[in-house]
């Protein structure tokens, strides 16, 4: 029997929640609201409703349409925080070391709770109440932890520990939870039952925005309730790149990941031939060196995106969905690593993002109050003809970029089926080091002179692409859950 749609995820439970509302005869933004809401509890550091993201839609006969529900930088009503006041947090992918910030002082304005009500209301098939009453289950009777959700407590376990209200979900009786061990929040629960019934209302300008707000900055932080109040959702038509004959659909402006990922593909797009590990880096290499001060600045500017392009070419947790009436939804979501700030009485972890070295380059608190975080999140939509053929994206931080890049190369210029392409080696190019996971040759240009930091492993600071994919000749659907983060499938 043919399959009608496909779902990749970062979590074989969260996959599931999106296959059973299409099984159900839910649409592909029914599914990828279903799948956030599970992934809360089944990926539950890495996201959540004090988190931010990204939605990617395309239907028949229809402009696509990215909704922005990213973080905004806090502030209003009052001044920034100290910086001085983030918690360093030094985090082992076990060959490389990355540095992170927490505490309250770290908290963006969330954009989750919006984001979804905004989606469901401009294309959902099916009540919200009817999707978040299974994650709600889900979040009381709780799951139990898969290897790589343990790895992800194990490495953020400076933050788990540095509050007890953080402790208390993550290591109750003081140990850290392990794999088999079950997750719960039980005010979580709560907070989705109450999502689904009274929609975003009260996590932004209601009781729980107002809990929120004053536990943060009750604790030297910045979000007040004028932040949570005056969030919106923004739509925004997606970034146009051309790869290969197809038309690449990308996260555009304030983003920065998405302007990158098709300025790259660009580049690529103007060699005849598959890109050479040697043209990988340099093309990697063009892309780093355009983030610059003067990037960042411009992408709030009106008209960026095409000064940018006409100067240059002329002209993070994912859930991918494809459904049988060919819509296609990519929504990617992060809490980056977590604050170490639960609210009691709400199940809310609160996101990190004001502590994120990537999206503060220029340094902390320099983003006035409510501007959107240059994030490197994109959900990806590659068309044939007008018509979703891949469907893809990624969390990893500043490595999304590359990620993204790296799996659709594998998908177009080498053939390979959505699995293969995502279980495919990669590499990463950044202040000068070239990164790479094991399956890459780099004797080559290690003997010209690249400094290189090899892995002994794929591993998760290589993002975790989830990627389904309906080929233009026949029909068939593959799709690609990442193992580096847990990655699950299903074809409906």
């Amino acid at each position: 029997m043919t399959a009608r749609g496909a779902v990749a995820a970062g979590h074989p439970v969260t996959a599931e929640a999106a296959t059973a509302v299409l099984r159900d005869g839910g649409n592909a933004v029914d599914a990828a609201v279903a799948a956030m809401l599970a992934s809360f509890t089944a990926e539950p550091l890495l996201t959540g409703l004090g988190a931010g993201g990204y939605m990617l839609v395309v239907a028949p006969g229809e402009e696509p349409v990215l909704l922005d529900f990213s973080v905004e930088a806090p502030g209003r009503g009052a001044g920034p925080p100290d910086p001085t006041e983030l918690l360093r947090v030094d985090v082992s992918f076990g060959d490389a070391v990355q540095v992170f910030y927490a505490g309250a002082a770290s908290c963006a304005a969330y954009g989750t709770p919006a984001g979804i009500c905004e989606a469901m209301r401009r294309f959902g098939s099916r009540p919200l109440s009817e999707l978040a009453g299974p994650a709600a289950a889900l979040a009381r009777e709780g799951v139990a932890l898969n290897a790589q959700q343990a790895y992800v407590v194990e490495i953020l376990a400076a933050i788990i520990l540095s509050t007890p209200e953080c402790a208390a979900l993550y290591a109750p009786g003081g140990r850290l939870l392990r794999e088999g061990d079950v997750y719960r929040n039980p005010d979580l629960a709560g907070a989705l039952e109450r999502l689904g019934e009274e929609g975003s209302a009260p996590f932004h300008s209601g009781d729980i925005a107002a809990k929120i707000s004053s536990w943060i900055r009750d604790r030297g932080g910045a979000l007040s309730a004028e932040d949570l109040a005056a969030y919106e959702v923004v739509g925004r038509p997606p970034v146009r790149a051309v790869f290969r004959g197809r038309d690449v659909l990308l996260n555009p402006p304030p983003s920065a990941g998405g302007t990158l990922i098709a300025f790259a593909l660009a580049l690529l797009d103007r060699d005849a031939e598959p890109p050479t590990l040697h043209r990988l880096i340099e093309v990697m290499e063009a892309a780093q060196a355009e983030r610059t001060p003067q990037f960042l600045a411009g992408l709030a500017e009106e008209g960026f995106l095409e000064r940018f392009r006409s100067s240059r070419l002329g002209s993070t947790t994912h859930i991918s969905v494809l459904d049988a009436e060919g819509r296609a939804c990519a929504v990617t979501c992060s809490n980056g690593e977590g604050s170490g700030l639960v609210v009691p009485g709400t199940g809310i972890h609160v996101n990190n993002m004001m502590g994120e070295q990537d999206l503060n380059p220029l340094g902390f608190h320099r983003h006035p109050a409510g501007r959107r975080l240059p994030s490197m999140m994109s959900p990806t939509v590659a068309l044939w003809d007008g018509t979703p053929e891949i469907v893809l994206g990624s969390g990893g931080s500043n490595r999304i970029r590359s990620a993204i890049v790296q799996t659709v190369v594998n998908m177009v210029d080498r053939g390979m089926a959505a699995g293969e392409a995502v279980l495919a080696p990669r590499i990463h190019v950044e202040d000068g080091m070239l990164f790479a996971e094991p399956g890459i040759e780099v004797e080559a240009v290690e003997a010209a002179g690249a400094t290189v930091s090899r892995f002994r492993d794929l591993n998760l600071f290589f993002g975790g692409v989830h990627a389904v994919r309906r080929d233009p000749a026949t029909g068939e659907l593959s799709a690609g859950g990442d193992p580096r983060r847990g990655g699950a499938t299903a074809l409906v």
